[in-house]
């Protein structure tokens, strides 16, 4: 589990297939002691830390299925690619952001971006995600856990604002229309909708 609220950014060394698994090669920088077995969110996945250069993060390496590559933006990095990184919260983590499992929903796509003093980033995510979708509510982009800004049901998007601190500490800045995002819902909306729509009925 994870709170959304980014660490790091490292950037992709290399994408090593290997039979159905793909190695991804991270160079990291040096903001934890990672552990052989470690949960990192990457880009808003949930991936194992399989190996490391040193104990101080530089290179780190982690193993993706075919699954993971399928439904999620990960299976479009290259070398040189940047990514989100963030360590998997413990008990004793200040929840600055919002309970994160790293299991990506959906990729949604970019349609619109606003550069300026009011940064805005305009989702367009796949149709059945939309009901998760509450104004003022919390989404996960690209790991990054943010408060949405406006959500239209009727024209199928949604959009947050980024404050110049997100901006430079991760790599929404990078975003451009066309662009593919990884999505996760709030998960307590997704409980609460669930229970709702395959239990209340019978009450």
């Amino acid at each position: 589990m994870f709170t959304g609220l980014v660490e790091a950014v490292g950037v992709v060394q290399e994408v090593a297939r290997r039979g159905d698994i793909t190695r991804l090669l991270i160079v990291a920088p040096a903001w934890h002691t990672p552990a052989l077995g470690e949960s990192i969110s990457v880009s808003g996945v949930c991936l194992t830390i399989v190996a490391a250069s040193d104990a101080t993060g530089g290179l780190l390496a982690f193993d993706a299925v075919p699954e993971t590559l399928a439904k999620t933006t990960l299976g479009t990095l290259r070398p040189n690619s940047r990514v989100n990184l963030e360590r998997s919260a413990t008990p004793s983590t200040l929840l600055g952001g919002h309970l994160v499992q790293g299991h990506v929903d959906a990729v949604g796509r970019v349609i619109c971006v606003q550069r300026s003093d009011d940064w805005r980033v305009r989702v367009e995510p796949p149709p059945a995600l939309m009901e998760f979708m509450t104004p003022k509510g919390s989404v996960t982009i690209e790991g990054v856990s943010l408060t949405l800004a406006a959500v239209d049901p009727q024209a199928g998007w949604i959009e947050v604002a980024l404050i110049p601190t997100t901006l430079d500490k991760t790599t929404l800045r990078d975003l451009n229309e066309g662009d593919g995002v990884n999505l996760e819902a709030d998960a307590t909306a997704k409980t609460i909708i669930h229970w709702l729509k395959h239990y209340a009925p019978r009450r």
